[in-house]
Parts: C-alpha cells; sequence; structure tokens
C-alpha cells in the first residue's frame, strides 16, 4: 500500500500508541503522566524514540536557545504533546513553529486532556506558498 503522505505509517502507530495510553488513563492528569505512559507504549511497540530531547534553535544561521521536544520520533517525527481541555490554535501554531525551527517537515500534536483523545498531523507551510494579487507595483 502506498503512503498518501510522507512517514503515514509510522504516524498511524504513534498514534495508535496515544489511543492506547487515553482508553486506559483516561482524561484528568498532568501531562508529564502522559508522557510517562506513552514512553512506555512506545517501547512496548519497538517504535523508536527520543523523550525531551533538546534542539537548538537557529535563526538566520544564529544559534538563539534550545527548546526540549516532548517525543522525536524515529528521527522523523515531532511529538508535542498536550493535556488540555480543549487544542486551540496557539497549540497548532506553535507546532508548526516547532518545525519550521527544527527544519523537520512533519509533527503530530496529540491532546490527552479530553475526554476523546485529540490529535492533528502538522505539516511544514510549503516556502513558495503566497497569495495571489499582492504584488506590488513600482
Amino acid at each position: 500500500m502506498m503512503e498518501k503522505y510522507k512517514y503515514q505509517d509510522l504516524t498511524h502507530e504513534v498514534i495508535g500508541a496515544a489511543m492506547e495510553v487515553h482508553r486506559s488513563l483516561g482524561n484528568g492528569f498532568q501531562e508529564v503522566i502522559y508522557q510517562r505512559a506513552l514512553a512506555i507504549e512506545l517501547e512496548l511497540r519497538k517504535i523508536a524514540f527520543e523523550r525531551e530531547k533538546e534542539m537548538p534553535l537557529v535563526y538566520k544561521g544564529f544559534d538563539i536557545g534550545t527548546r526540549r521536544v516532548d517525543f522525536f520520533i524515529d528521527e522523523k517525527i515531532m511529538l508535542e504533546i498536550k493535556a488540555v481541555i480543549q487544542l486551540e490554535d496557539v497549540h497548532l501554531a506553535q507546532a508548526i513553529n516547532y518545525l519550521e525551527a527544527y527544519g523537520m517537515e512533519i509533527g503530530l500534536l496529540i491532546n490527552f486532556g479530553n475526554t476523546s483523545l485529540q490529535f492533528k498531523r502538522v505539516m511544514k507551510p510549503k516556502l513558495n506558498q503566497s497569495p495571489s494579487g499582492n504584488q506590488s507595483k513600482s
């Protein structure tokens, strides 16, 4: 079966692991509890990951600091988890910013705080996208 999007099978496996954690624990715990449980579930499923990996933030070639990624899956996918009542646009914007800052293409944003597991697949925006009709004339 051909993948419809990059790392489709891997993202599907990670979401499945998160669903199992949410099914077992439910909602209402702090984010760190879900991080620990998800790490166990990923290990049980033999999915390669690094937890709380510190990654550099670079601006125009200059190192401007570091940020810890909740999970770095198989050196391919950034996974950010939340334990909030509802995912908001700010959470999505944060995940997209992390993809940009780390030079990664694919991310997952997973929220354990709702009665149902919420997840979003996040892709780095294409650089060549520009709104039409915004050309200035000299």
